[in-house]
């Protein structure tokens, strides 16, 4: 009786086909960059004040600065920064009524009454429009923007679970080829939705779809290549959408109105739907359906690309399938499963509030949005080789936890630069997005070697669900407290980071520990395994 890794170690166990998939199934992480921090452009919130039809009307005629005009219909009012002039209020005065001519040199308005924006507002954004340009979401609306990230979280949170179950039920395959369709008809209609609302539900929708295409997609990469490509296949298919984080202001630059920018962003979804001809189903997930025939056929088609050859007698047998005893409770009723199931859960959350908080920043940091955006996509390259450098000689937990402490710690000391000394600023501002991208690429394959095989799939799914919990809250937590601090959010994201990279130290060192197969192998690893007794020494302190 074979097992199907012995079955893949004949017919190449990452050979011609698997590449081929490999670089089709990359290309859907591509446009997931859009989908995820496409916010930055879609939702940008330009400089802006209260519009004065009057004042408008005379720059226009006399030729005015936007300045001279601002000076005119906006008062200064003091915030973190000093005094700056008002975006939300506006001189109460009828300037129709004046004596306003082109040559008014500078008037005395301190002792003028102010009032709330009436007639809207201008954006000081060159031709450019976002959905907050368009639909007027600043001052006390400004909220509705945070929504929107966050409702594309409380999509991902939803299509997590659905698409997990889906995936398990129905295939890999079909899951993404549905994905696809639903996020190719949902991305356009977010582009012709009418008002905010429908963009609100229409991103929720889109956010369900696109988070189930990439699970779909990393999940069957990684059933498909031997054991010992798997971790390398994973971090490289994130390394796709990092290179979609740094194409995706080059299209903001040149695609300049949202809506366009969201059919460019949805159009790959439409090309995806021909995968259905060009990728197998799972082998792994067939077997666990006792589809061992049509396994073995896909296998030899493999093979045959591959262009090797399957011994002419084999027999698969089953060793993937999920017990149908795993339980919720099985992922804290013991100590050490209790411990790694809170740190674990933690860091997800962790790395989501800090990414997602870091990125959606730079649209509000004050520089040039596409330049910094750009400079700050580009850190993310070395985080994926920094890892495959480290973990097979260093371990896992040290790197992951100092990628965490790094974090946390440029975020803190990027809040107390000046602002005049920008470019150091933004060195340590980028040292931070480098180590939160690290951990973030971490947590994914710690969390799968902590947990024993008939419950990881279901810890993987509970524990990285705290991502899309982080993800709805983070926008609440940049943009409110900006209000108050620009720099305020790094503080809080400076604080949590280390605390979870110091959690991260209590977690066992799994490298070379084969996977947990039972609870007990997680409780008593020095009873199956002697040799991680040393590695075991900080993280037995929490039990």
């Amino acid at each position: 009786m074979a097992t199907f890794d012995d079955l893949l170690e004949e017919a190449g166990a990452f050979g011609r086909c698997q590449r081929r998939v490999f670089a089709l199934l990359c290309l859907v992480a591509l446009p997931f960059a859009g989908v995820y921090v496409g916010t930055v452009f879609q939702g940008f919130t330009p400089d802006h004040w209260c519009r004065d039809p009057a004042v408008a009307e005379r720059r226009q005629a006399c030729g005015w600065s936007l300045d001279k005009s601002r000076s005119l219909t906006v008062p200064l009012v003091h915030s973190s920064g000093g005094p700056q002039q008002s975006s939300c209020e506006q001189y109460e005065v009828d300037w129709n009524a004046t004596e306003l001519t082109c040559d008014t040199q500078e008037l005395d308005l301190s002792e003028v009454p102010v009032t709330e924006c009436k007639n809207g507002w201008e954006y000081q954004y060159e031709g450019r429009n976002s959905f907050v340009t368009e639909f007027n979401l600043v001052c006390s609306d400004s909220w509705f923007v945070d929504m929107n990230q966050s409702t594309l979280n409380l999509g991902f949170l939803f299509g997590s679970f659905a698409f997990g179950f889906f995936a398990d039920r129905f295939g890999r395959k079909i899951s993404l080829i549905i994905s696809s369709l639903l996020n190719a008809i949902a991305g356009i209609a977010l582009a012709l939705a009418p008002n905010y609302v429908s963009i609100l539900v229409l991103r929720a929708i889109v956010g369900f779809a696109a988070k189930g295409g990439w699970m779909s997609s990393y999940v069957l990469l990684t059933e498909i290549v031997g054991v010992e490509y798997r971790r390398t296949v994973g971090i490289l298919f994130q390394v796709f959408f990092s290179v979609g984080v740094l194409i995706l202001p080059l299209l903001a630059y040149f695609v300049t109105d949202w809506r366009w920018l969201q059919v460019v962003i949805t159009l790959p979804y439409i090309l995806f739907l021909s995968y259905y001809w060009f990728i197998p189903e799972s082998p792994r997930w067939l077997i666990s359906q006792n589809k061992s025939s049509k396994a073995l056929e896909i296998t030899e088609a493999m093979a045959k690309e591959n262009k090797r050859k399957l011994k002419s007698s084999v027999t698969l047998t089953d060793v993937e399938g999920d017990s149908s005893s795993a339980s919720l409770l099985d992922l804290v009723r013991t100590p050490n499963m209790r411990k790694h199931t809170f740190i674990l859960m933690f860091n997800w959350f962790t790395t989501a509030v800090v990414y997602q908080g870091l990125i959606m920043r730079v649209g509000i940091a004050g520089g040039n949005v596409y330049i910094d955006f750009l400079i700050s996509g580009l850190v993310e390259f070395p985080a994926a080789f920094l890892i495959l450098f480290t973990i097979e000689r260093v371990g896992r937990r040290i790197p992951f936890a100092s990628a965490n402490i790094v974090a946390g710690a440029a975020c803190f000391i990027t809040a107390f630069i000046p602002d005049h000394m920008f470019w150091f600023k933004t060195v340590v501002v980028c040292i931070g997005r480098l180590g939160i991208t690290m951990a973030f690429e971490m947590v994914v394959f710690v969390n799968t070697e902590l947990y024993p095989t008939y419950i990881r799939n279901l810890g993987v799914s509970v524990c990285s669900s705290l991502c899309d919990v982080g993800g709805i809250v983070a926008p609440f937590l940049l943009y409110r407290l900006a209000v108050i601090w620009l720099e305020l959010p790094l503080i809080i994201f400076g604080v949590v980071a280390f605390i979870a990279g110091v959690l991260v130290l209590f977690l066992p060192e799994t490298r070379g520990v084969p996977l947990p197969e039972t609870i007990d192998e997680v409780e008593f690893p020095n009873s199956f395994h002697p040799s991680t007794q040393h590695s075991e020494s900080v993280g037995s302190l929490c039990v």
